[in-house]
């Protein structure tokens, strides 16, 4: 009945006969930013909620590779960790909740495309490779927010890309040079007035600068638009076949000898997506407009990741191989004999095939309300998935470069076929109301309704463990205020609750007594309860135009976001990917933020204009309830989580600050430098052991324009060749490269000093 009924919104919506065109407005200095995921437009200053935007120029002055990238450089509360040494798949942080590409981490942060929400649903991870900065018109990053569904714990990515009207343009971008890395890019835009195309084709490779590394992506991106009077309608598809390397983590003391080393290989990922979306919009009268979008999404990922091994020779003189003293068996039911071809490496390999669809339609509402301005958008979603997840581990052997061969062996506990559905239904509301000409509130909420559905396929499996049904539902509120106090002086302050369900990924790796190897074996699947946070923040903002002549925006921040029923990955075992998920109470995260931006013309002379940016965040993340995990030095030993421990992998301080200069109006030039503190290793929960060490970073661009449709630009990374590392976490080293190798730490090295140089042609 819940399809029957949004699905038959959807063709309602999209059935129109004219559909509305996107008139430009003028709207003076006031910052319009979405309250949904499809919109509803309002003034940044009467969010309760701090929200920064990039835009598509933007973007293409800071000469960064991918939205990731300039996320870590430019925007407040946000930092990176390179946990697989790959530029296309990094850890992105904001006020310590993530949005990554890897299994196992507490996901926090949701992203949208269109509209369309992009993360992963087996494990609720994001792939920052699939769309290509160049496609991408503008970016809005959200705290706080329930209208955004689920995951949105700590915020929320909306990401709306190019259409022909809004970038009416051709170019061709080419540039090359350190790690054999070279870009090609083609984007071409067009627009009659009522009929636009838009379409980027990006090519992208690399050797990597360390060992085994190289990395390729092609990717394609298109939207064909048509406007009317009263509405519009986008088409949009896009599609990519990704291959890439990220050898992550390697132990320091090997770091010290050979800076580009790995520790195995190879860590390889491939990601073939196939993207559609038919979004319109229709104004029903100039207060009304009525939109909505449905789509389909496919993403074929495939891993191939080669590891040192947990499986020994028998100690009873069987001539057998054991995994914790017990015999090992192979996937026809034998025991599997031990030797040299069996001995030292696992090849973990999975396949996961998932198709998304579904949609949503909404309704905004702009007109007043006993004669005060108001602001109201109401809506609901479906999305339903379907997962294919497969799995094997072959024994194999090392080589001298610690690659793995192998034997053709297959593992049978390892071995995984599992589907999985999960069906997502959700209605949401968010209303604006302008109490005073300074004075507004703003109320929202989202009721979601999740089941999941999973199906064990694999035919040994007599007792079908992995099978199990699991349903999560939640009313998310939030509630705020803001207040124009004075003219450059804007306060604000909110409350919101998000709620997070847990994935079929963590279903099925929640077991203590059979710990599960991610991202390759699931074994047994007790319930979990979905994480539910409750985030409290206030603070002022507001703009110092006449100060500079120009344009001067400054904000100052409080944060204080409780999570309820965490779920984190515990270790298990000598691998640090081996291990399983469980609720663990309550965590906290809180903090200040604090930053300005300044654009001022003619600072000097008539020749030069200026750009200032810079942002600083205290953060404190932290556990509020004791749990016991394995101790980082120790596989064999447990040792307790006190609250107050603070969360691995989040820097307490991080600071960063952009100067950028224009000459002529021709030529540019900029450095960016960011400092990221001290963080725990992840798998030192109990925070035992030193922390990894904070570091600085700068970089530098430069770009001259020869004519008005040819440009020549530059950039340098890691100025001063810097040695930092950005991420950290506890393995064993010793029995793949001696007992000498005894340190326990591994850390994922950041890129020495590099450069590369492009040119690019507009018309």
């Amino acid at each position: 009945m819940k399809k029957i009924i949004i699905y038959g919104v959807f063709i309602l919506t999209i059935s129109q006969s004219v559909f509305a065109e996107d008139k430009p407005q003028d709207l003076g200095i006031m910052n319009i930013v979405g309250v949904s995921p499809l919109g509803g437009s309002i003034d940044a200053d009467k969010l309760p909620t701090p929200v920064q935007t990039v835009s598509g120029d933007q973007l293409d002055k800071a000469q960064t590779i991918s939205l990731s990238e300039y996320i870590n450089r430019y925007l407040g509360s946000v930092h990176v960790n390179e946990a697989q040494n790959n530029p296309l798949q990094p850890d992105i942080h904001y006020r310590g909740f993530v949005a990554s590409p890897l299994m196992g981490l507490p996901q926090g942060l949701s992203t949208y495309v269109n509209g369309v929400r992009f993360n992963e649903p087996f494990g609720d991870t994001v792939n920052w490779d699939l769309i290509p900065q160049g496609a991408i018109d503008s970016m809005a990053m959200y705290s706080s927010n329930p209208v955004y569904g689920l995951n949105s714990l700590g915020g929320a990515i909306a990401i709306k890309t190019k259409t022909g009207f809004s970038s009416p343009k051709h170019q061709v971008e080419v540039y090359g040079g350190s790690f054999g890395r070279h870009s090609e890019e083609l984007t071409t835009g067009w627009n009659n007035g009522t009929w636009g195309y838009f379409v980027d084709i990006n090519h992208f490779e690399e050797e990597g600068w360390r060992d085994f590394s190289p990395t390729k992506a092609d990717r394609a991106f298109g939207t064909l638009s048509w406007r009317g009077d009263k509405g519009s309608l986008d088409l949009t598809l896009g599609a990519n076949d990704n291959d890439m390397r990220g050898n992550g983590p390697t132990p320091i003391q090997l770091l010290a000898q050979n800076r580009k080393a790995v520790f195995t290989h190879p860590d390889q990922t491939i990601t073939r997506m196939f993207f559609s979306e038919l979004a319109g919009s229709y104004d029903v009268t100039d207060n009304i407009e009525v939109s909505g979008n449905t789509y389909f999404r496919q993403n074929r990922m495939k891993t191939f990741n080669g590891d040192n091994s947990d499986y020994a020779a028998c100690d009873d003189d069987s001539g057998l191989l054991c995994g914790d003293e017990t015999p090992v068996m192979n996937t026809n039911g034998d025991l599997i004999s031990f030797d040299d071809s069996v001995d030292g490496a696992t090849r973990n390999s999975s396949a996961t095939q998932m198709r998304s669809k579904g949609g949503t339609l909404q309704t905004a509402f702009t007109g007043d309300l006993f004669k005060h301005e108001n602001n109201l958008t109401v809506g609901a979603s479906y999305d339903n998935a379907e997962t294919h997840f497969a799995s094997n581990t072959e024994l194999g052997s090392l080589t001298a470069s610690r690659g793995t061969v192998g034997s053709g062996i297959y593992v049978d506990e390892s071995k995984v076929r599992l589907n999985a559905n999960t069906e997502t239904v959700g209605v949401f509301l968010t209303d604006t109301f302008s109490i005073t000409d300074k004075l507004a509130a703003t109320v929202a909420g989202r009721y979601n309704h999740i089941s999941v559905d999973m199906k064990d396929q694999y035919i040994n499996d007599s007792e079908k463990n992995l099978n199990g049904n699991h349903a999560f539902e939640r009313l998310n509120p939030s509630a705020g205020l803001t207040y124009q106090l004075l003219k450059n002086v804007n306060i604000y302050g909110n409350y919101a609750e998000s709620a997070r369900a847990p994935t079929p990924m963590e279903l099925s790796c929640a077991d203590p007594d059979a710990p599960c190897k991610l991202p390759n074996s699931f074994l047994s699947d007790p319930p979990l309860q979905q994480v539910v946070a409750k985030t409290w923040e206030g603070g002022f903002r507001g703009k110092l135009n006449e100060l500079v002549n120009g344009k001067w925006d400054w904000n100052l921040g409080f944060f204080h976001a409780t999570n309820n029923d965490d779920i984190i990955f515990h270790r298990a075992g000598n691998i640090a990917s081996q291990g399983y998920f469980s609720n663990v109470g309550k965590t906290q995260r809180y903090g200040i933020e604090a930053g300005t931006s300044i654009d001022k013309e003619s600072l000097f002379s008539a020749i030069d204009d200026w750009h200032i940016d810079a942002h600083y965040t205290y953060l404190n993340a932290q556990y509020l309830n004791g749990f016991n995990i394995q101790n980082p030095l120790n596989a064999d030993e447990i040792v307790a989580v006190q609250k107050g421990d603070k969360i691995s992998s989040i820097p307490a301080h991080i600071f960063k600050a952009a100067l950028s200069v224009d000459l002529w109006k021709k030529a540019s030039l900029g450095i960016n430098g960011m400092y990221s503190g001290n963080q725990v290793f992840r798998g030192d929960e109990s925070n035992m052991t030193a922390p990894l060490s904070g570091y600085w970073v700068f970089n530098g661009t430069a770009e001259y324009k020869i004519t008005k449709n040819f440009t020549l630009f530059g950039k340098v990374n890691n100025i001063f060749d810097t040695n930092y590392n950005t991420f950290g976490v506890y393995g064993q080293a010793s029995e793949v490269l001696g007992a000498d190798y005894n340190d326990g730490r591994f850390v994922s090295p950041a890129a020495p000093r590099a450069g590369w140089i492009g040119v690019r042609l507009s018309i």
